[in-house]
């Protein structure tokens, strides 16, 4: 079991709601409908979301929320199951009182996270933004060797304890970068929390069981008939290119490309979806630089 090192007092923003078997943290703010719910992306607080939030909150319930085993939620082995996810989520919004049907929000694997709740309990939805989005198709438009390795994950330790507080020291000096601007007592906990030992391996360790998300998703069946838009990151990734060697550059160039052309085959198959590009900003940092354009997207969905 994963040491629990989330405590309620430390959350800068949000409470932690007692679930059947642990807590999740979830922040709220604003009101009307549809409430919009952010599910973030692997590895991520929700509280990284904060600034579209703030956003999405001046016209209608904006939530924000931290899965099980990260942030301030209470612990757990990951990976795992994405029956787990969505059950938590939906058993999280009614014991928190936010009635649906909901916009779900999601990011990167979040994204992933979105469209299977939306399958599983298409009652509860009445639309989807993802922000450049996890796909299951994905290993259809890779080449053979990327594709092999997606669908072969190792399910060790993600790096030894050297390596890995060498690489979450840069990590939490980029992230702190990027976020430099943010209120400090929303900043410093974030970094804190998500850059401790436990905080970052357990960042890492969410998105190890990819093939069997993807196989939960396609068991799942069609995605429901509601108003989708993928919102495609086009620009260059500063924190990814900050965080690999240069030699890798040219393969996330060749990402951005192969992830278009699936976003696009997948938006011209369902009949009420969209695809909007942002060509200033990359795959992490779309809700830190363009929190307007994606606030701007939920708005024209919702009709306010």
């Amino acid at each position: 079991m994963v040491e629990d090192t989330a405590h309620t007092a430390n959350a800068p923003r949000g409470t932690l709601h007692e679930l059947a078997d642990g807590a999740l943290l979830l922040h709220r703010s604003g009101i009307g409908g549809p409430p919009v719910v952010f599910l973030a992306g692997g590895g991520m607080s929700g509280l990284y979301y904060w600034k579209v939030h703030e956003l999405v909150a001046g016209f209608t319930t904006s939530v924000l929320y931290d899965r099980r085993g990260l942030g301030w939620s209470s612990s757990a082995e990951l990976p795992r199951s994405g029956i787990q996810v969505t059950d938590d989520l939906r058993e999280l919004l009614r014991v928190a009182n936010v009635p649906g049907p909901y916009v779900l929000v999601g990011h990167s694997l979040g994204g992933l996270y979105a469209r299977l709740y939306a399958k599983r309990f298409p009652g509860d939805v009445v639309g989807m933004v993802l922000l450049d989005p996890t796909h299951e198709q994905i290993v259809d438009y890779l080449s053979e060797e990327k594709a092999r390795l997606l669908s072969n994950p190792s399910t060790a330790d993600p790096l030894p304890p050297d390596r890995l507080d060498a690489m979450r020291a840069t990590y939490r000096a980029a992230f702190g970068q990027a976020l430099a601007e943010w209120p400090a007592d929303l900043r410093e906990p974030l970094l804190d929390q998500g850059f401790s030992h436990n905080g970052f391996r357990q960042s890492l360790r969410e998105p190890m069981n990819l093939p069997r998300l993807f196989d939960e998703v396609r068991a799942a069946g069609p995605d429901p008939d509601v108003p989708l838009t993928v919102i495609a990151a086009m620009g260059t990734d500063t924190i990814a290119e900050e965080l690999t060697p240069p030699e890798a550059h040219a393969s996330l160039a060749e990402s951005t490309h192969t992830k278009n052309r699936l976003y696009t085959d997948l938006t011209t198959a369902l009949p009420q979806a969209e695809i909007r590009h942002l060509h200033d900003v990359g795959h992490s940092t779309i809700a830190w630089l363009r929190p307007d354009a994606i606030a701007e997207t939920i708005r024209d969905m919702i009709g306010h």
